[in-house]
This record gives C-alpha cells, structure tokens and sequence, in this order.
C-alpha cells in the first residue's frame, strides 16, 4: 500500500521528455540530424516506442534511466517495497531485451545508452552509425 504522497510523486514521473532526453534531443539536433520522438513502431503486434527515431535509416535509439531500467553501475532496488520493485524492475531489464530483439529482428538498428552517459559520447556514436550505414547504402 502506498502513501497518497508517494502516489502523487510516482504519478509525477514523465514517460518523455526527461532532461536527460531533452538534453540529447536538442545536441542531435545542433549537428543538423532529424528525427522522431516517442515514434511508436509496430513489430510482431506489439508496439515500440523508442526515444530517438531515425525512420528513414531504421535506427531505434534508446536513452534508459539508472533506476527504472536496472544499471549496472547507478541502479539500485528501494529499500522501502522491495517485494514489488524487485520484481517490477526485472519486467523492465525483460522488455528492454525483448524490445531489442524485436527491432533487430525486424531490420532496425538499436542503440541503447544510459540517462549518465556524456552527451557528446552518445551523439558521437549515433552520427557514427548514421554515417556508417550512409556509406554501406
């Protein structure tokens, strides 16, 4: 059972347009690249819905948070609920994979970064893979 203020933060807590998105979303954009947000892509019945998407090229790219998608360095389970997060949090680290493989299975390209990772590192390795698929085409 929850406290009606967890409830309201947990409610509070934005699916898109985190800032580590925005922040990503905005540097993509600096270096001239354009591309969907929250694109739904239907494979196998089942709808997807990465944060970046590249349509054109079929590059799915994926900006996961520390706490809600398990990392290895920065996630960590509450203390407080345990029995429903530790279970909860292992459903995400599941379709996080099975999303993946999905995409893949499709012809996408997926990219996958953590919320922590710099910036700079990540832009560098999509232009890197747009690039890349340029020359193979």
């Amino acid at each position: 059972m929850t406290t009606p203020a967890r409830s309201r933060n947990m409610a509070a807590i934005r699916r898109t347009d985190t800032k580590p998105e925005v922040e990503l979303r905005s540097a993509l954009h600096r270096q001239g690249l354009r591309f969907r947000k929250d694109y739904p892509i239907r494979v196998g019945g089942r709808l997807i819905r990465p944060d970046v998407v590249f349509t054109r090229r079929e590059v799915a790219v994926f900006l996961d948070g520390c706490f809600w998608h398990s990392c290895p360095v920065h996630g960590r389970i509450p203390r407080t609920n345990a029995s429903y997060w530790t279970p909860k949090l292992a459903r995400n680290v599941a379709r996080d994979a099975a999303q993946t493989e999905q995409l893949k299975q499709a012809g996408w390209t997926v990219l996958r970064f953590w919320a922590h990772e710099d910036v700079s590192r990540i832009v560098t390795a999509i232009t890197q893979m747009l690039t890349d698929q340029a020359t193979i085409s």
